[in-house]
């Protein structure tokens, strides 16, 4: 079983005044996953860049550094992209070791770590959006009670961030702290997947953060409006048997079918689609338009 998207993400500057130089990273390439294929890929921007640039980040997704060396009062990034996303095997939860056991299987120690415990441990630690604090520990202790499965933990912790947040796009902004969100209970699929990230590293777990798209459906009898999505973020947390496993905090779902699989990092910092510095400019915005298209 298998779906096939066409994706469209569009981002456009009009600065106040001129652009004399500037620096762009763009993570708008999907990555190769064993679920998921792209078929075609298409980056425009206008202006021409003077210099382009495609290779893998540090943490294996594709990256596209671009260089503006001319004059420009605004920029347009466009990328074009088919994916095939692939079915998702069934996994039991109950066979994920406990948690206090992954825990310290990911702890250095005098025997040498295996290839992908070591990788993993890359996404234990603190991150410039997910900081580690004693009140993420408080906040998800009922989800992991000694000698529970880890994946049943953190599916646990999945539902309990559904069930006691409330989706709102006015509520943060991209450097609201997370003690903030904690608080008030508010915010969009990127403070639920920071908030996940911290509870889950706060116990000395490994998880990583995931940046995507997801399939919206309209309401029943309109039509799929172009470039009214959105980009969307969840969680992958390492468990030494299953390897890594995605959840979805915002939705209470395991990505599968729905779910296209842009880059993965240790906070949105490490993937953010389009980010760079300019030289001029004055006050501007991007504005952001993203749709995801289901093909027969």
């Amino acid at each position: 079983m298998s779906a096939h998207y066409q994706i469209f993400h569009d981002t456009s500057y009009h600065y106040d005044s001129p652009v004399s130089l500037a620096q762009q990273l763009a993570h708008l390439w999907p990555r190769e996953c064993d679920w998921q294929r792209c078929t075609e890929q298409q980056l425009l921007i206008s202006p021409e860049p003077t210099v382009r640039r495609d290779e893998l980040d540090v943490f294996g997704n594709p990256l596209t550094r671009l260089a503006f060396e001319r004059p420009h009062d605004q920029l347009q990034v466009n990328a074009r992209l088919t994916v095939e996303v692939l079915a998702r095997p069934a996994l039991d939860f109950n066979q994920s070791p406990a948690w206090e056991q992954t825990r310290d299987a990911l702890t250095y120690s005098s025997q040498p770590l295996s290839a992908d415990l070591l990788e993993a441990c890359r996404y234990r630690f603190q991150s410039p959006y997910v900081h580690l604090k004693r009140s993420f520990v408080e906040f998800s202790q009922s989800c992991f009670p000694a000698g529970r499965p880890l994946l049943l933990g953190v599916q646990d912790l999945m539902q309990k961030i559904f069930s006691e947040f409330t989706f709102d796009a006015e509520a943060t902004q991209v450097a609201t702290p997370l003690v903030e969100v904690l608080e008030r209970r508010r915010g969009v699929c990127q403070d639920f997947a920071h908030l996940m990230l911290a509870c889950v590293r706060s116990r000395g777990l490994a998880a990583r953060y995931v940046s995507g798209y997801l399939l919206t459906q309209p309401p029943p009898g309109q039509p799929r409006l172009i470039g009214a999505d959105a980009s969307h973020a969840w969680v992958s947390v390492f468990c030494p048997v299953l390897g890594w496993v995605d959840f979805d905090p915002t939705n209470n779902v395991q990505p599968a079918l729905e779910h296209i699989t842009l880059a993965w990092g240790r906070d949105f910092s490490d993937v953010s689609p389009l980010r760079g510095v300019i030289l001029g400019g004055g006050n501007h915005d991007p504005e952001v338009r993203v749709t995801v298209m289901p093909q027969e």
